[in-house]
């Protein structure tokens, strides 16, 4: 069972369009293996309409001591993705942010795609108490053959 009642070290804070810019340097650094939903860095225009667009039911910027060390988000499927900064990437900021999102968001079932080489958010997963429910393929015919 997850202790929802944790002392709060971090906060979450709804994305605002100042945030575009933090967002797109929290993007730049996320190393290619992390990432599902894209397979090259977008352009910054291309990313400002990404956010404006409001892809996710909930979107966070992850504060630590005053810093904006990363975002959360929670998907209109339920799914959540985190992405923390790699100075900043320490398990115990990682687990407040997902414990903090799901009592914020307390009366759904939570989901998290994870790529398969992302080994340490796997393990990170599965100490919250989730478990793999499917593998999922994919084949990009642009640049399969």
């Amino acid at each position: 069972m997850i202790d929802m009642n944790s002392k709060k070290k971090i906060t979450l804070t709804p994305i605002k369009k100042d945030d575009h810019r933090f967002l797109f340097e929290l993007l730049e650094q996320r190393q290619l293996f992390a990432n599902i939903s894209h397979k090259k860095m977008p352009t910054w225009d291309e990313h400002v309409e990404f956010v404006k667009s409001k892809p996710y039911l909930k979107w966070y910027v992850v504060v630590h001591k005053d810093n904006k060390v990363g975002s959360i988000y929670l998907s209109k499927q339920h799914e959540i993705g985190i992405h923390i900064f790699k100075k900043y990437e320490k398990e115990s900021i990682q687990i407040e942010s997902i414990k903090q999102l799901m009592s914020l968001n307390s009366k759904i079932k939570f989901r998290a795609n994870v790529s398969p080489k992302n080994k340490k958010y796997i393990t990170l997963f599965k100490k919250l108490g989730f478990e793999m429910i499917q593998h999922t393929y994919e084949l990009d015919l642009r640049t399969s053959f």
